[in-house]
C-alpha cells in the first residue's frame, strides 16, 4: 500500500449526471395500449421535471404503435434539437407470433436510430407477458419504468455533452470558459 493519495487513480473518468441544464428531450410514445403507455408517459415527464427541465425542453411525440417508434426517433434526432430521446411504448404477448416481430423490431430499430444519428435514445419499451406484468411496469408494483428511462436519457446526454467537450480542440474549450 502506497502513502495516502497515491492510490487514486490517473485516468480521467467521465460519466453523466442527472441534470438537464440546456438539454431538450422528446419523448415518443405508442398510442397502442395507452392505458399502459400514459402511465409511462407521466412517469417520464415526472422525471424530466424533477431534473430541473423546463416544458419548453420537452416535445412529446405520438405514434400508433411501437412498431413505429424507430422511424419517428429518428427522423427527431436528424432535427439536431434534441439532446436525447426517450422511447415508450408497451407490447403484450398474445396468441400469435406478433409479439416476437414487434418487440424485435421495436429494439432493434430504435438502437439502429441512435447509433446513426449518435443522439442518445433510451429504451422504455415494456416487452410483457400479460397486462399484470405491464401495469406493475408502469408504476404499480415494480416502479415506473417511463421514469427510469427518462432518467437514462438524462445522464447519457449530459455523458455525450462532457464526451464532445473533452474532446474538443484545445483552443475551443477556453473559448467556451
Amino acid at each position: 500500500m502506497g502513502q495516502k493519495g497515491q492510490d487514486q487513480p490517473r485516468y480521467r473518468e467521465l460519466q453523466g449526471e442527472l441534470t438537464v441544464a440546456g438539454l431538450h428531450f422528446a419523448v415518443v410514445v405508442s398510442r397502442f395500449n395507452a392505458f399502459i403507455t400514459e402511465r409511462l408517459l407521466q412517469g417520464a415527464l415526472d422525471a424530466l421535471r424533477r431534473a430541473g427541465a423546463d416544458e419548453e425542453a420537452i416535445t412529446v411525440v405520438r405514434v400508433p404503435g411501437a412498431f413505429e417508434i424507430p422511424v419517428a426517433a429518428k427522423h427527431l434526432a436528424q432535427t439536431g434539437r434534441y439532446n436525447a430521446i426517450v422511447c415508450l411504448g408497451t407490447v403484450i404477448r398474445g396468441e400469435t407470433p406478433h409479439f416476437e416481430y414487434i418487440s424485435a423490431e421495436a429494439s432493434k430499430g430504435v438502437a439502429a436510430a441512435a447509433f446513426e444519428s449518435g443522439v442518445p435514445m433510451s429504451f422504455g419499451i415494456l416487452t410483457v407477458e400479460n397486462l399484470e406484468q405491464a401495469v406493475d411496469r408502469a408504476g404499480l408494483k415494480s416502479g415506473n419504468k417511463g421514469f427510469e428511462a427518462a432518467m437514462s436519457a438524462v445522464e447519457m446526454a449530459n455523458l455525450i455533452r462532457k464526451i464532445k467537450e473533452s474532446s474538443a480542440p484545445p483552443s475551443r474549450k477556453r473559448r467556451r470558459s
